[in-house]
């Protein structure tokens, strides 16, 4: 099933991003000081400090994706952490090209970023859905054509739908690239990608103290 969905891993897997032109760099520490109207103020290494706006990318690569009440949520080499004000979170020196590393957030649930064919998109993992699963809007705006994909009935939380079952070039998660995949497209919308049992079989899967550390097994 597509939607017996098991929400149960969360926010975010980071890896730590170079200065503009540096190849290698130790662990970064980045932490949240401070939230103002359209800001958030950022320490790293525990004492420089920035004021950065909404939407804008600091030259260490942290990129301010939203703020809400006492929280921000950061993006990293493509995955994201939400902060609350005055917590830190220690980056990784480097990242495995075939791991990701995945921590719940205080919702439960897991959001993160992630591509498929090459197009960013917002992903929730989900151990219930069959395979990875996207609206027909999202698949148009990847580029996907439902209609050559493989017709199917499939059951879901809302009744039995039809769905395309198509071909996915490329899914990428973190350090972990899949390729020729298959997707299902659903005839309505859905606010994320979910990220289905296709995906997360072929990883092994080690889930402690709120932390689920995916490795690419095939």
């Amino acid at each position: 099933m597509i939607f017996n969905a098991v929400h149960r891993v969360g926010n975010t897997c980071l890896a730590a991003f170079a200065l503009l032109w540096a190849s290698c760099v130790n662990a970064m520490d980045v932490g949240l000081a401070g939230i103002f109207p359209g800001k958030a103020l950022l320490t790293f290494d525990g004492g420089a400090m920035r004021t950065v706006a909404l939407g804008a990318t600091t030259a260490e690569g942290v990129k301010l994706l939203a703020i809400h009440d006492n929280t921000a949520t950061i993006e990293i080499d493509g995955v994201t952490r939400t902060l609350r004000v005055g917590q830190n979170v220690r980056t990784s020196a480097s990242k495995s090209s075939s791991t990701a590393v995945l921590q719940a957030n205080s919702s439960g649930h897991f959001h993160t970023t992630g591509k498929i064919n090459g197009v960013t998109v917002k992903f929730l993992v989900d151990t219930g859905a069959t395979f990875i699963a996207m609206g027909i809007n999202e698949a148009r705006r990847i580029g996907i054509d439902p209609g050559k994909g493989q017709m199917r009935l499939t059951a879901t939380a809302n009744g039995v739908v039809r769905t395309s079952i198509v071909r996915l070039n490329s899914v990428e998660l973190g350090g972990i690239v899949l390729h020729n995949i298959d997707g299902a497209v659903l005839p309505s919308e859905l606010p994320f990608v979910l990220l289905g049992m296709n995906f997360l079989s072929r990883t092994e899967m080690q889930h402690s103290g709120g932390v689920l550390t995916l490795k690419k097994v095939y």
